[in-house]
């Protein structure tokens, strides 16, 4: 697989899943991505995530590792903009529109079940 930016849920699904199918899938994407991208957003839904889930310790740990392992894609002001414009088009969040827009602009697939991405015709989604 070429580019790929991360959505929060493949992250969810990759800490969380009780089915080793999907984390056998899930490996195979990551060890198969020519480039592998996270938004920074991603890292706060994550970190929030692990955060109730398994406090604190396991949230820095896992973010961390996240920040090693993958190319962290700062909110500038141009993918804030651009954010905006999608998040109006499409009625989106603002965590989802960020990782839309950061797709975008690397010209990378977003990897992601979510249905609200898969409305955004300016990015192309897949999923494990």
């Amino acid at each position: 697989m070429p580019k790929i930016v991360y959505d929060t849920r493949f992250f969810a699904e990759y800490f969380y899943s009780p089915d080793a199918t999907v984390l056998r899938k899930a490996n195979d994407v990551i060890r198969k991505a020519e480039q592998g991208f996270v938004s920074a957003i991603v890292i706060h839904e994550v970190y929030q995530l692990v955060l109730k889930k398994e406090g604190r310790e396991t949230a820095i740990l896992r973010t961390t590792i996240l920040e090693k392992d993958f190319k962290i894609v700062n909110v500038n002001s141009e993918i804030a903009k651009s954010s905006a414009e999608l998040r109006n088009k499409y009625k989106l969040s603002l965590a989802d529109s960020i990782i839309a827009t950061t797709a975008l602009s690397l010209e990378a697939t977003c990897l992601t079940d979510d249905p609200h991405f898969k409305a955004v015709k300016e990015i192309k989604t897949a999923w494990i």
